[in-house]
Formats: structure tokens, C-alpha cells, sequence
């Protein structure tokens, strides 16, 4: 008998089940293929917009994604840097085959927790709770809660023009056990699409066709914790590249062909991750757009054609691809596709990743309609420590929209569903100033800490982090440089002279003036800044934000106390809202459907309006009177 069993060893998998065990749970993994945990079967890299931002939260919480980045990446980047720090977000490069061999390697090195390779084919359900699971050779395997993780392995199958096969990403075996299993559970299962580009063997493309794209020159790091320094030690780049109207010409001339628009497709794509004849028959505008040649592994002689995704045949594919820079004579190793899989209606859950129809069973990944490794790892985090939590009877860890990408990412799944592949973008969370990635441990590590993921080293360094960022922004009211010293260097970054002594809190709000400057300026005054915490620049930064920001980061905070307000006014569970007068039908509907913990999370439902929520609070007051 285990505590938990976690089904299938994609991104989600691994976090979900490395949860359970690190939390003292006794923990399978059951998957097809251990040599694939942690695979990437569509872009070789971790990270990006909003990504990023989720990779350092699970980091913070105690999971483990970001950490394998830190050890297998092969190129590190902050984008958006130009900009405010509400859109910093790193995106690094991995090595795709050591990513999966340094994830197998911590599988089994963690305590508590076993593997087993082998497909799960049903689910053991008695009285509308899960009691375990049933492995293809038919062995029964009893817990007290499951999570499923099986991302696009459910029912799958593989596209290129009208030809279709029965398969899972990379060749590998698809599943279809347990969605005949969700089905007659009264499972809603939804058709959903994805897909991946060609792989193209490295040395036979011309990159004197295309711009060099290098990482920064600083190693930037996922994890807040050291230890975790890039194992291969090397900076690789990318190479940037566009389409062309031959290439535009091409395709419209064969829409027919391609499976999306031939008929062939059943599921929904990505919006935000389109086919490159998506792209070319929504943006007719557009003379180009843009393409990138990403290596997958130092292993591996093969660039993933990063921007070309497509469902066309083979033989116009390889025209395609021809046409493109550099690939005049190119070997193609493996053709793009796309891929169709079954997943259920987000809307069955409930925020803590429980599924509503049936007790103790939680999902993650792309079964709940997301895309990404990013999105996926997080929920399985999610689900991971609310299995465990469960077994255990605690209250489930439920993340706020104002605390987490990875709380903005939940609730919109189970408040507001998915008909198409969810992706999480910064402009989905309204308080995106409050969730940055430099503060991503301020804002989890202590939740980390209260579930067992967090130890008490990991605490106390966190607490020593907060003591010296007080104490510098204090510090810097009372340091001041005098005009002398302070002007020939405000003069070299085109800031203005001063003339009388200021404060370094006064110059810092300058938006040329950085840290680094605020640095220079205290030493030209034989002072230096220390702190308690070892990682000087890391408390810079944070005191810099919250100084220059200072007014728009206390606005955001103000707004999001009036919604807290809100997500603390719970629902009842007994809640008859057939018996409530002067809602309005559809908000009738809705709220039965999707049955909200709180009235934050009602108010946030399609078609409840602001008089709905009004009179759902009378009647919840007028409940609670009794």
C-alpha cells in the first residue's frame, strides 16, 4: 500500500511524486519509459514570459524543476530586462539528454519514493473515491490517493497531412486505458492539439544564412539554493533567422494538405504557440515572421527549428524547410507533426487539484488543458503536496492570484476552463508588479517551509535575506554622497548632477541609476554596503525594486487586499444555489457547475456579475446566522 501514486514521469510527474516523497509519503511513479522522465519533446529550452517566473516559484516552494535547468543548461538569458522588472523572466537553453538523465538520476536517489515502468491501464474507484491503480499486465497497486500526469499520452495520436498514427511524442507509446477509465467516471474529455517542429542534423545548415543569437555573459541561476552549477560548464548559441514569401506562397498552395486545415485535426491548437501555416493564414499581413535554430543537446548533431511547427505532409515539409536560410542542403532527421490528445474539463477540479467526481485522485499537466513544461511541472507540484496533504487530513495548500503565476494559472483553470491549450502569459495576472522573479522567495519559500519541502537551513537563510533587506533600505535613508563624488559618476550614466548632499534612497529612485551605481557612489565615499546576507547583489536588487517601485507596488498591494477580503469569505459547501433568489440564470448555472470555494473565486466566473455576488453574500450571511 502506498500513500500516493503518481502516474506517468513527464514534468508534471516528476514534481508531483518528488512532493509526495520529500514530504515523508511513501510514493510510486509509475511510467511507460524511465529513460524519458523529464523528457522534452518539443523545445529544448526551460523558461520564458511568465515561465520563468513559475520555474523560480517552484523552486521556492521546494520542487525541483529549476534546479535540473541550473545543472543542464547550456545557455542562460534574461529577457525583457529593457523593461520594468514585472516582465524579467529568464529562458535558458538545456541539454535535453542530460535533463532526463540528471532527473532519473534524483528520482532515485530520493528517499521514500519507488519507480516502476510500466503503463497504467485503469483505475481502482469504489464509492466515488480512488483507491489505487491497474498496471497493463493487469497487477493491482493500492493507495490512498493518485495523480494523474500523463500529459499528451492520452488516446494520441500523430499528424502529418492525412497521414495519422496511433503514438505519443517521440515515438512513444500512447495510452488509452485511463481515458475510457475518466469516461466512465463521467470524466468530461476534451480533444486537444499540440505540436513540434523538424529536427534538423546541425552540420549540414549554412549559419553563415542566419544572426548569431548568444546568451548574457552572466550565468543566471533558477534556484535559489547553491549547489546547483551547470554541469557542462559551456555557453552554445542560437541562430535567428525569418521566413519568406516563397515559404508563405508554398504553404497557402497546399492548405488543403496540411492536417489542421484539411480536415483531419479533431482537437483544438495552441493560440499562443501556432502552426507556421496558422501563422501565415492569421497574419497575411506579415512578410516574415521569426525562426530560430536551437541546439538540442552537446550529444546530438540537431537543431530544433524553433518558430516552424506544422502539420503539412512530409514532401511539402521538406520544400518548406528548403526555403528557408541555411537549409538549402540540409538533412532532415525528423520531420515536424502534430499531436492530438485527450484531456479533461479544468472545471472538474477543484483549486487544490482534486477532482470533484472523484475523492482522493488529482490531475496535473496537460490532462487539465495546459501547455508547457512550465505550467505542467507547477501543477504537479501542486497536486503532489495536496495528495500528501490529504492522506495526512491537512487543509490543502491553495495559492491566491496576488501570491503566484502558478495561483493565476489554477484558478483560471478551474474557474474559468479551457477549450484550447492553456498557456500562462504576464498579462494574465493582474498583479504582475507583485510577482516577480527576483521575489519569488519571499513570496513561497515560508509555504514551502510549512508543507516539508523547505528545511530549516533553506528557512533560516530566507529569514537572514528579509533582515538584511530591511536593514539596507533603511541603511540607504542615511547614507549621503556629496556632490563632489557623487557627480562625475551620476555624469558618466547621464544623470543629473546634484548640489548638496543627498541620500542613496533619494539617487536609487532615478530610473538610470541601478544598484550596481548605487554601489559605486557609497564607495567613492570610503563606504562600503554589507550585508548579514552573503548574497550582497540579490538584497541590492530587491531594496532597488522596492524603492523605485515603491508607489505602484503599494498600490497593487492595496488592490489585492480588497480582493483578499474576498478569497477569505468562503462558500459554504451545502450551498443550495437553486434556493437563492435574484441571481440570474446563467449565473445560476455556472455557480452549480463549478461549485467556487469563495466568493473571490465567483466573482471571477464568466457570466456571475457584480448584483449576483451582491445577493450570494446575503443569502451565505443570512446561512451563517442561521
Amino acid at each position: 500500500m502506498y500513500d500516493v501514486i503518481v502516474v506517468g514521469g513527464g514534468h508534471a510527474g516528476c514534481e508531483a511524486a518528488l512532493a509526495c516523497a520529500n514530504m515523508g509519503f511513501k510514493t510510486l511513479l509509475a511510467t511507460g519509459n524511465l529513460n524519458m522522465v523529464g523528457s522534452m519533446p518539443c523545445n529544448p529550452s526551460i523558461g520564458g514570459p511568465a515561465k520563468g517566473v513559475v520555474v523560480r516559484e517552484i523552486d521556492a516552494l521546494g520542487g525541483y524543476m529549476g534546479k535540473n535547468a541550473d545543472l543542464c543548461q547550456i545557455q542562460t538569458k534574461m529577457l525583457n530586462r529593457s523593461k520594468g522588472p514585472a516582465v524579467w523572466a529568464l529562458r535558458f537553453q538545456e541539454d535535453k539528454l542530460l535533463y532526463m538523465k540528471e532527473m532519473l538520476k534524483h528520482l532515485k536517489d530520493t528517499p521514500n519514493l519507488d519507480l516502476i515502468e510500466s503503463y497504467v491501464i485503469d483505475l481502482i474507484v469504489e464509492d466515488n473515491t480512488v483507491f489505487g491503480v491497474v498496471l497493463e499486465n493487469g497487477k493491482e497497486i493500492n493507495a490512498k490517493a493518485v495523480v494523474l500526469t500523463t500529459g499528451t499520452y492520452l488516446d494520441s495520436r500523430i499528424l502529418r497531412g492525412h497521414w495519422t498514427k496511433k503514438e505519443g511524442p517521440d515515438g512513444q507509446k500512447t495510452t488509452k486505458g485511463i481515458s475510457e477509465a475518466l469516461k466512465r467516471l463521467g470524466f468530461t474529455i476534451q480533444r486537444l492539439k499540440t505540436g513540434t517542429p523538424a529536427r534538423i542534423k546541425a552540420s549540414t545548415i549554412d549559419f553563415s544564412k542566419t544572426s548569431v543569437e548568444n546568451g548574457d555573459d552572466v550565468i543566471w541561476k533558477y534556484s535559489f539554493d547553491d549547489g546547483y552549477d551547470s554541469i557542462l560548464k559551456v555557453k552554445v548559441p542560437c541562430y535567428l533567422t525569418y521566413t519568406n514569401l516563397d515559404i508563405h506562397n508554398l504553404i497557402m498552395e497546399n492548405l488543403d494538405k496540411s492536417a489542421m486545415y484539411g480536415g483531419v485535426v479533431e482537437g483544438v491548437g495552441p493560440r499562443y504557440c501556432p502552426s507556421i501555416e496558422d501563422k501565415v493564414v492569421r497574419f497575411k499581413d506579415k512578410e516574415r515572421h521569426q525562426i530560430f535554430y536551437e541546439p538540442e543537446s552537446l550529444d546530438l548533431d540537431q537543431e530544433y527549428i524553433q518558430g516552424f511547427s506544422t502539420s503539412m505532409p512530409v514532401e511539402v515539409q521538406d520544400k518548406m524547410l528548403r526555403l528557408l536560410p541555411g537549409l538549402k542542403d540540409c538533412e532532415v532527421i525528423r520531420y515536424a507533426y502534430a499531436i492530438e490528445y485527450d484531456a479533461i474539463d479544468p472545471l472538474e477540479l477543484w483549486p487544490s487539484l482534486e477532482t470533484k467526481l472523484v475523492k482522493n485522485l488529482f490531475t496535473a499537466g496537460q490532462i487539465n488543458g495546459t501547455s508547457g513544461y512550465e505550467e505542467a511541472a507547477a501543477q504537479g507540484l501542486i497536486a503532489g503536496i495536496n495528495a500528501a496533504l490529504k492522506v495526512s487530513n491537512r487543509e490543502p495548500l491553495v495559492l491566491r492570484r496576488d501570491e503566484a503565476y502558478i495561483g493565476v494559472m489554477i484558478d483560471d483553470l478551474v474557474t474559468k476552463g479551457t477549450k484550447e491549450p492553456y498557456r500562462l502569459l504576464t498579462s494574465r495576472a493582474e498583479y504582475r508588479l507583485l510577482l516577480r522573479h527576483d521575489n519569488a522567495d519571499l513570496r513561497l519559500r515560508e509555504k514551502g517551509y510549512q508543507v516539508g519541502l523547505i528545511k530549516e537551513e533553506q528557512y533560516n537563510r530566507l529569514n537572514l535575506k528579509k533582515e538584511a533587506i530591511a536593514s539596507l533600505k533603511n541603511e540607504l535613508k542615511f547614507i549621503k554622497i556629496k556632490p563632489q563624488n557623487a557627480n562625475p559618476i551620476l555624469e558618466r550614466v547621464n544623470s543629473m548632477p546634484i548640489c548638496e548632499s543627498t541620500s542613496l534612497e533619494s539617487l536609487i529612485k532615478r530610473p538610470e541609476i541601478n544598484y550596481h551605481t548605487i554601489k559605486e557612489l557609497a564607495l567613492s565615499q570610503d563606504t562600503i554596503i554589507t550585508s548579514c546576507y552573503d548574497k550582497i547583489d540579490e538584497v541590492l536588487e530587491q531594496v532597488e525594486i522596492d524603492i523605485k517601485y515603491e508607489g505602484y507596488i503599494n498600490k497593487s498591494l492595496e488592490q489585492a487586499q480588497r480582493m483578499k477580503n474576498y478569497e477569505l469569505k468562503n462558500i459554504p459547501d451545502n450551498i443550495n444555489y437553486d434556493l437563492i433568489d435574484n441571481i440570474a440564470l446563467e449565473a445560476r448555472e455556472k455557480l452549480k457547475k463549478i461549485q467556487p470555494k469563495t466568493i473571490g473565486q465567483a466573482s471571477r466566473i464568466s457570466g456571475v456579475n457584480p448584483a449576483d455576488i451582491s445577493v450570494l453574500m446575503v443569502y451565505i450571511e443570512r446561512m451563517v446566522r442561521g
